[in-house]
């Protein structure tokens, strides 16, 4: 559980300012509840967007290269709470709401983005410091990747390329308990590629259909003029 929690620097005193006044002391507050409420924290695998959750929602993860704090403006500043706030909100919303990924990501993002500004820090430079450790499909650090990782986002995103590198890595033995996630990586795999054939049906369907339209459209025109002449 990341250190800076439970703000320190502000006591459990009720605020000069009504309560759904927007306070980023508020904001701190809220972000300590949620992060009271993680059943497990897990800082040991590689997780391709940096940060997950398990299929349970119980235990969240966060990239183990990620370093946990990074200098802005001459201070240190801790980022796990930020990631825990983001994977928070976006569970609840999938399990919850029954939200697509990427509706849930984009909400939970705007949380995380509140949250990092009301440490007084700018969102630009959270960003990049995030940025260059995000793992990406040829990325030879990605070798451990936990068996209960939920691949909703990575299917959602239809992150094909990304799921299959992420097969080898558990091929190569490096999970003991991964024959499931590899069972169920394989089943996103076919009905991605029948995903994909069926939009390639439809496709030429549409072509098909939108060529009888520009086929027929003239000699619906010629015969209109002629009425018009007559």
């Amino acid at each position: 559980m990341p250190s800076n929690t439970c703000h320190p620097h502000a006591p459990h005193t009720k605020l000069k300012v009504p309560d759904w006044y927007v306070s980023a002391l508020m904001l701190d507050r809220a972000l300590d509840a949620i992060l009271r409420r993680v059943k497990k924290f897990d800082r040991n695998h590689d997780i391709p967007y940096l940060a997950g959750y398990s299929k349970d929602g119980k235990t969240i993860y966060i990239d183990r290269h990620l370093p946990k704090s990074f200098m802005f403006r001459g201070r240190k500043v801790e980022v796990d709470r930020f990631l825990i706030l983001h994977e928070e909100v976006e569970k609840t919303l999938i399990d919850q709401l029954g939200l697509h990924y990427l509706h849930a990501h984009q909400i939970a993002t705007r949380a995380e983005e509140a949250a990092v500004n009301a440490e007084r820090v700018t969102w630009a430079a959270y960003d990049r410091f995030m940025q260059k450790y995000v793992k990406s499909v040829g990325d030879e650090r990605l070798t451990k990747v936990p068996a209960d990782l939920d691949l909703k986002p990575y299917r959602d995103y239809h992150d094909y390329e990304l799921m299959q590198r992420m097969i080898k890595s558990i091929s190569k033995g490096e999970l003991k308990s991964g024959a499931k996630l590899q069972a169920e990586l394989k089943d996103y795999a076919d009905a991605f590629r029948e995903e994909r054939r069926l939009d390639r049906r439809r496709l030429a369907a549409q072509g098909a259909k939108a060529t009888r339209a520009r086929t027929a459209a003239p000699k619906k025109a010629s015969r209109s003029r002629k009425m018009v002449a007559v």
